[in-house]
């Protein structure tokens, strides 16, 4: 028998086993082995993070400044001014700016500590007195003594309060250590941050190369609005609760106006957090009806938040399911603790606008293959149906005026049927 005729054999041999096998249950195998890959691949990826944690921690905090600040940069070089003045510049002014703020509140938070610990004496008498003299009737010899087994417990457990004060240290140098490196690489994505990317996509094939680019390209963009978004929400939720705590007359208004500032930048979990200890705050020192209110205002501001701001400030490409956010911060604070659930919301708005571009790239090499087998058996090019427009921040709508579809352009090349058809478009 010859070696074609085995060949084909074999071919049919193989067919016949392939259709032994239901449909659904080939298709079950092939979706789950290449989800135990990805399983894999992300199970190695996270195990790297964690182990360089002192590496990406400031590269990915590099890149976030960078989203910030790159606006900046690119509108101080299109002035005339040369991009590493403006880098230099941009940076000097961010880093002048923390530091006076971060002054500031420190200086706050030292002269209000007195007061603040004045009224929660205060406060703890009255609760101790309630507590004896009022319904549960509790004898003073139990408060007294659970108080005599908290300071036991510090005691005997001062070794482990000094080796936490040794970590501490520990982490002290190890965050002045990533805030240079994070400075360091910030001064290079600022400047020549395209030439970087460029040079990372080197290493794709050339088919793809292209589409992996455009999609970097993208997702960097929709991170950029995400943290312009970001601190623009920040600050209107900092201003909006700093005003009520401060007319509550709540101590420390400025500084937990500071925190929650800081924690709106891991969306819902944070903003939750320094919520509850604005309150709590307002409820030690003012009682449960400043509590009260303070709760209420907390409640209105995130409302506004999440209803007005970030439908305004972000496209829809941009925003991201809630149940999304919840689960990439558990996973960020699993895997890097505080600085990964702060990280985690921004990769899943990269990724989320990269893979859609990737997505939409296939497809439209895929229309574009369909289209050019349709030119070749009917010899007619198909116009497509409509065009669709990225998703873009409502803001964005407020300055577009007329239609925003594309315009069509009329050249010296055309030929006179499209001259006729602009003539006639434009009467």
């Amino acid at each position: 028998m010859s070696q074609g005729k085995l060949e084909d054999v074999s071919t049919i041999d193989r067919t016949a086993d392939r259709l032994k096998v239901h449909p659904v249950v080939r298709a079950a195998a092939e979706w789950s082995w290449r989800l135990v890959v990805i399983a894999i691949a992300l199970f190695v990826a996270t195990q790297v993070i964690a182990r360089y944690e002192e590496v990406f921690v400031p590269i990915g905090l590099a890149v976030l400044g960078t989203a910030f600040l790159v606006p900046v940069v690119d509108w101080l070089n299109r002035r005339g001014v040369p991009r590493a003045l403006a880098v230099v510049a941009s940076l000097v002014v961010a880093i002048g700016a923390i530091a006076g703020i971060m002054t500031f509140v420190v200086q706050q938070f030292i002269d209000g500590v007195p007061d603040l610990t004045q009224q929660v004496t205060k406060t703890i008498d009255d609760s101790r007195g309630w507590l004896v003299e009022g319904p549960l009737n509790i004898r003073q010899e139990q408060i007294d003594h659970l108080g005599d087994d908290s300071i036991k417990f510090l005691q005997d457990n001062q070794d482990k309060v000094t080796s936490g004060a040794l970590a501490t240290f520990t982490t002290v140098s190890e965050i002045v250590t990533g805030g240079f490196l994070m400075l360091f690489l910030m001064i290079f994505f600022l400047y020549g941050g395209g030439q970087i990317w460029r040079f990372l996509t080197l290493a794709i094939p050339v088919g793809s190369r292209e589409k992996v680019w455009e999609a970097g390209q993208n997702g960097f963009g929709s991170l950029v609005g995400y943290v312009r978004a970001t601190v623009v929400v920040a600050a209107v939720d900092a201003i909006g609760i700093g005003a009520g705590l401060a007319i509550l007359q709540v101590p420390l208004a400025l500084p937990l106006a500071s925190l929650v500032f800081i924690g709106a930048f891991i969306p819902i979990v944070g903003a939750l957090i320094t919520g509850s200890l604005a309150v709590l705050v307002a409820l030690v020192t003012q009682g449960w009806i400043a509590a009260v209110i303070a709760l209420a205002v907390v409640v209105g501001v995130m409302q506004l938040e999440s209803h007005v701001l970030q439908p305004f400030l972000l496209g829809r490409s941009v925003r991201l399911h809630p149940v999304a956010v919840v689960l990439a911060i558990a996973a960020g604070l699993v895997t890097a603790g505080i600085v990964g659930g702060l990280l985690a919301v921004p990769i899943i708005a990269f990724l989320n606008t990269a893979i859609r571009t990737l997505v939409d790239k296939s497809k439209l090499v895929d229309d574009d293959r369909e289209l050019a087998e349709v030119v070749a058996a009917t010899g007619k090019e198909h116009e497509r149906m409509y065009e669709a427009e990225p998703d873009r921040p409502k803001w964005d709508e407020l300055d577009t005026h007329g239609a925003r579809g594309p315009q069509r352009e009329t050249s010296d090349d055309a030929g006179p049927d499209d001259k006729r058809g602009t003539s006639e478009d434009s009467s």
